[in-house]
């Protein structure tokens, strides 16, 4: 008889180890539970705020409602998406965090250019606008 010299380690053909301990957490009844009562709340906070009127400037309304949609977006992060800082080895964070800047940089840019163009666009009076073909 010839002996098996194969490893019984867990990895499928590409060498990816399935239990290597990078894998993220399932969640459980009651962290599930806690993301969704989290997002309802932070959904039916906004809501208040547009629907009651709360606020008369509709900026300090807007501003609010989307830092409630960065909270929310955390919330899901964590209760359903599972990510934390030890998943995967940490590069579900990194990559996380190189795509926030990536959206910074091309969000602010697309501002800058947009208020530039809008500020150095000639003033037209009514009589110029007539005239136009």
């Amino acid at each position: 008889m010839s002996s098996n010299n194969h490893s019984h380690h867990s990895a499928d053909a590409h060498g990816h180890d399935h239990h290597g301990g990078h894998e993220a957490s399932h969640g459980t009844f009651k962290s599930y539970m806690t993301g969704f009562v989290l997002s309802v709340i932070l959904t039916a906070i906004p809501f208040w705020l547009v629907m009651g009127k709360v606020f008369a400037d509709p900026v300090v309304t807007a501003a609010l409602i989307m830092v409630f949609g960065a909270i929310q977006i955390i919330v899901h992060m964590i209760y359903f998406l599972h990510m934390n800082t030890k998943s995967e080895g940490g590069w579900n964070m990194m990559a996380l965090i190189f795509t926030i800047v990536l959206v910074i940089i091309a969000l602010s840019g697309s501002l800058w250019v947009m208020h530039h163009l809008n500020a150095n666009m000639m003033v037209m009076s009514p009589e110029m606008m007539r005239n136009m073909p």
